[in-house]
């Protein structure tokens, strides 16, 4: 029996010796093909020659091209198995054994997806009881390219669901797969093609992303960087210059003060940057000698996430990457005697910001001598939600745009697949106006190149500070962009997690709930199933008898602990908000009308409380609506 080290050759080499016949990835031991669907299976064989396919009793033949590459189309199949495919061409055959035809789910997104069995809540058992025969993963490594990819970043294969191989599998898509096998009674597949981190851009293929017109100056310096990268890098930098503008330096009346440390500035117990997305300014001096002028290096350490590093006025990098490290090459005449000022604008667009780590900084001289740059000064710049997001390296792996589409939903060459499942957002969380345009252009994307129509999303956990005062949260925001979405289209499927975050972690460990709901989106979905897969879900908001009624789909409301349902909010034209008493009656919460009101929210924080639910233990989602008459 063919094992897939060997099946996954033909990515390493050029091509198969003329007597060899192989298949591509992910065709190999243990797969999983989806169930009425035609599929097209590919490989490599001898130039020009003929091979015949087996499968199931059928029987089809290509011929294959002038590089050896062959494709033939099996017709479709019901849920079955297990089978052989073989491969004949010549005196060569190539055999993959224990195939199966069930349900195929593509899993994907950042490091709520990527986050593996191993490390989720009641792990030792979860893995030890992993051992499902019927249940197959398949891994999807980590690739990012600046073109379309035909093979895989490194061997892969499909693996029979066990200990071994399920412990390093994505948790929530593995939790969902499970709940589908052992209801179904059917092979299910499960793809896990995620990246931590990554923006939901990098995901989307260069024709799909080119149809929003403020991509395409990203996508023609990702083509730059294919034919010349420092070129390229330096057309970048000059786009991070022009971004900054003004900003390039803190302004005149900047209020410097000594950094406390190199940890990220949300640790250094300010309030004004607990949870600052936005420009932080350091700046640091170092005194020179005459004789000491001349070329250098300078090394800054990590910054997160983008910087643009000047030394006297005159930039001498900018680099993106929240754990790459910073040496930029000082030219002749750029350093002088007396006092130099070395300075870094940082970007940060989520999560930590700033310079950060321990390693040393410093200024080597051409003569060796290495030159410590202490006392670091810091100030704070304009926040993101002022300036915008800022221009990202196009080719820069989960920060990039359409690199991971290249890298690692491109090389699965169109494999036939049920439906799809999607964790990601907290990467994108500072632009929900973009988010609302992306998704659903990604969901197209994908639909189209598989043939497939269900989408499930994971809505945001909960995560980030608590509240006491209504605020305009980010998190919030991108979570109504999900809702809104998947109202908008019945075959999308929204599995919240807003109520399992963690307040300080962003890896909720609860990822069998997680699954959970997105096995009930595909039972609703895609095997149309009389169940209840949402939670509730506002339809309307208006005025009457002194209250506003919001009215919810996808109830009865339930009241967690009973009493008042927790968090709903009055916005008037002002923006001004403030909580409101809320009462749950059947499918109708009931505010109390202050007259003034033109908005309800509810929810609207980055960790809110939830006491709102259906009685299949489904929470309601946060939203902003307008009130109507």
């Amino acid at each position: 029996m063919m094992r897939w080290t060997i099946v996954a050759f033909w990515m390493l080499a050029a091509a198969p010796a003329a007597a060899q016949v192989t298949f591509d990835a992910p065709f190999t031991d243990h797969a999983v093909l989806q169930r009425d669907r035609a599929i097209a299976v590919h490989g490599h064989a001898a130039p020009r020659s003929e091979v015949v396919l087996s499968f199931a009793g059928a029987t089809v033949r290509a011929v294959a091209d002038a590089e050896g590459a062959w494709r033939a189309t099996l017709p479709a199949k019901s849920a079955g198995g297990p089978y052989t495919l073989t491969a004949s061409s010549g005196g060569a055959s190539a055999t993959l054994g224990d195939v199966m035809v069930g349900d195929v789910w593509l899993c994907s997104g950042q490091s709520n997806m990527e986050f593996t069995l191993r490390h989720a809540t009641n792990a030792d058992a979860e893995v030890q009881q992993s051992a499902h025969p019927l249940l197959r993963l398949f891994n999807v490594p980590r690739q990012s390219s600046a073109t379309p990819q035909a093979g895989f970043g490194a061997p892969v294969g499909w693996q029979v669901s066990a200990p071994a191989s399920a412990a390093d599998f994505s948790a929530a898509c593995y939790f969902m797969g499970r709940d589908l096998q052992q209801r179904q009674g059917i092979a299910v597949g499960l793809i896990s093609s995620a990246w931590g981190g990554s923006v939901i851009e990098d995901w989307i293929s260069r024709e799909s992303l080119a149809t929003l017109p403020r991509y395409r100056p990203a996508l023609d310096l990702l083509g730059l960087y294919g034919r010349d990268p420092a070129a390229a890098s330096l057309q970048w930098r000059r786009t991070v210059e022009k971004w900054l503008g003004a900003r390039v330096s803190a302004p005149a009346n900047a209020a410097w003060r000594p950094a406390p440390s190199t940890a990220p500035w949300e640790t250094w117990g300010d309030p004004a940057l607990a949870s600052f997305d936005g420009i932080g300014y350091y700046r640091a001096h170092v005194t020179l000698t005459g004789a000491q002028v001349g070329k250098a290096q300078l090394a800054i350490g990590a910054v997160d996430d983008i910087d643009l590093t000047r030394i006297n006025g005159t930039t001498v990098g900018a680099l993106q990457g929240w754990d790459a490290p910073r040496r930029y090459p000082v030219a002749p005449g750029l350093l002088r005697a007396g006092d130099n000022v070395i300075e870094v604008a940082a970007i940060d667009t989520g999560g930590g910001g700033g310079l950060w780590g321990t390693v040393s900084r410093t200024l080597t001289l051409a003569d060796g001598t290495v030159l410590p740059l202490k006392d670091w000064q810091f100030a704070r710049g304009e926040a993101l939600a002022a300036t915008g997001m800022p221009p990202a390296i196009p080719w820069l792996g989960g920060s990039g745009r359409t690199t991971l589409y290249n890298g690692m939903i491109a090389p699965l060459d169109n494999f036939p697949v049920k439906g799809f499942a999607w964790y990601q957002g907290e990467a994108n969380v500072t632009d929900a106006a973009g988010y609302a345009e992306l998704m659903p252009l990604l969901i197209a994307d994908w639909r189209k190149r598989f043939g497939a129509e269900p989408f499930l999303m994971v809505q945001l956990a909960g995560f980030g500070p608590l509240t006491s005062q209504p605020v305009d949260d980010p998190w919030a925001q991108l979570r109504d962009v999900q809702r809104r979405v998947a109202d908008a289209d019945p075959k999308v499927g929204l599995a919240s997690a807003l109520d399992i975050g963690q307040v300080a972690d962003i890896h909720p460990t609860n990822k069998e709930d997680v699954g959970h709901r997105l096995a009930l989106g595909a039972r609703a979905i895609a095997l149309g199933e009389q169940v209840e897969a949402r939670g509730p879900a506002p339809t309307t908001a208006t005025r009457r008898d002194g209250k506003i009624a919001i009215r919810f789909a996808h109830g009865p409301l339930v009241t967690v602990g009973g009493g008042q349902v927790i968090g709903f909010e009055l916005c008037d034209t002002a923006g001004q908000c403030h909580y409101a008493d809320a009462v749950a009656h059947s499918d109708t919460v009931l505010v109390p009308d202050d007259g003034k009101a033109s908005e309800v929210r509810y929810l609207w924080q980055a960790s809110p409380i939830v006491n709102l639910y259906n009685p299949h233990g489904l929470p309601a989602t946060g939203f902003r609506l307008p009130i109507g008459r």
